[in-house]
């Protein structure tokens, strides 16, 4: 499906943000041509688009109910003025490392607007996350007394339900055996341990995976997490206030992936819970989610500047300057992107090339195969979807300092976050 955003132009992919248009044959987000954005701030840059932050946020938060919360899962993009932003939209934070949790104290968040995770958290997280009044997940059967002696208050328990979501395997959390959460087993002592120390223990949390394709792994694991909720009430007395029932909806990539909405999954999710429950004889739950990708991940655009370009007998190759260290996903999960040449963006793709980044691996390749307007040096490309998991999981790799990221909306631009300096690397070396 595509959009026509402007009648005298090709039409744009749904994969670009809202404010995504076609202006005099070039691309513009926010209502900043592109080229301007690059030529401002360099490239590599991840343009982020305001007007779809606020939509998704705004949808999420309607996919709950009045009574249900919205935490970002700011492993996605980290980030103070995103954060920020999305705050005043009603939308927590999910933090699971003290700089997270300093990324969103910075944006103004405490107390009930911040969840905190975390598979091995550290005394120094434990001890924040207490002073913040945050309540955290407990993951571990000996946590409980670790998180009461740091002074945490209020806590859930993160339950592994064994429901295997058809996704990739590196992003499977819900498993028998994954390294997050305890079986039901150990789940149910630690929750009663956790109410031995005077915790507050607010509910149960599950997360099933991340890029969710559907809404059956998640509807068995809700199911599942009601079940086990009437067994903690029958043996330990506790009623589960809360379902947590985390995040993992995913977004198109690429112009072929169909993906279902994720307001849509999130409003199953909620009346699941709320039935399942229910079905259990139990109260109905206040339902929290922890989205990350589908908040941030197709309001954000990577633009690339072309450098060499390579026709080869056995495929063209376009080099641009970045690649697996801005954007390490294609090689992590086999991710599929999609490119339009930004500046040429009303002329015909004649071309199919495969798009690799500037590092020093055969690997480094952001698109496999797409079709562009005869790509030249100096060319700006226009990757949509790449604002999750892109500049947060991005490295130093052959001491590349990393990129720029801005905010647009309403023809403004402003930087959220400088780009690296190799200045800035040498600063982190021992005299």
């Amino acid at each position: 499906m595509s959009r026509n955003r402007n009648s005298k132009n090709r039409e744009m992919p749904d994969l670009f943000p809202d404010s995504a248009a076609l202006e005099n044959g070039a691309l513009a987000l926010g209502g900043v041509p592109a080229g301007e954005l690059a030529e401002r701030f360099g490239t590599p840059l991840v343009v982020y688009c305001e007007a779809t932050l606020r939509s998704q946020a705004r949808a999420l938060r309607t996919s709950v109910g009045a009574d249900g919360r919205v935490y970002y899962g700011a492993k996605a993009f980290p980030n103070v003025a995103v954060l920020r932003l999305l705050h005043e939209e009603g939308v927590g934070a999910d933090v699971a490392a003290p700089g997270e949790l300093a990324y969103a104290r910075a944006a103004g968040l405490s107390g009930a607007e911040l969840v905190v995770h975390g598979n091995n958290k550290s005394p120094e997280l434990l001890h924040a996350a207490a002073e913040a009044g945050a309540p955290v997940v407990l993951d571990a059967a000996d946590e409980a007394e670790l998180a009461a002696a740091a002074g945490v208050r209020q806590a859930l328990i993160r339950v592994t339900l064994g429901v295997d979501a058809d996704t990739h395997e590196a992003v499977v959390t819900g498993h028998h055996g994954s390294k997050f959460g305890l079986p039901p087993a150990q789940a149910q002592p630690a929750l009663a341990d956790a109410l031995s120390r005077g915790l507050d223990v607010l509910g149960l949390h599950v997360h099933v995976g991340s890029q969710l394709p559907d809404f059956d792994a998640q509807a068995e694991t809700i199911s599942r997490l009601a079940a086990f909720a009437a067994f903690c009430l029958e043996t330990v007395g506790w009623t589960a206030r809360v379902a947590d029932l985390g995040g993992g909806f995913g977004i198109a990539h690429h112009p072929e992936e169909e993906v279902p909405e994720a307001a849509s999954l999130a409003a199953a999710a909620a009346t699941s819970a709320r039935a399942s429950f229910a079905g259990e004889g139990l109260q109905e739950p206040t339902i929290w989610l922890e989205p990350g990708r589908s908040l941030v991940g197709r309001a954000g655009v990577t633009l690339y500047r072309v450098g060499a370009v390579k026709r080869l007998p056995e495929r063209t190759w376009v080099t641009v300057d970045g690649g697996m260290s801005d954007n390490p996903r294609p090689q992590l999960y086999d991710a599929r992107y999609w490119a339009v040449s930004a500046l040429r963006a009303d002329e015909e793709p004649d071309e199919d090339v495969s798009v690799a980044g500037m590092h020093c691996e055969s690997g480094d390749v952001l698109i496999d195969d797409v079709s562009l307007p005869a790509p030249r040096r100096g060319d700006l490309l226009a990757l949509p979807a790449t604002g999750a998991y892109t500049l947060a999981m991005s490295s130093n790799y052959n001491g590349v300092p990393r990129p720029a990221a801005v905010l647009v909306g309403d023809a403004q631009a402003r930087l959220i976050r400088r780009r690296e300096t190799v200045e800035d690397l040498l600063a982190l070396e021992s005299p």
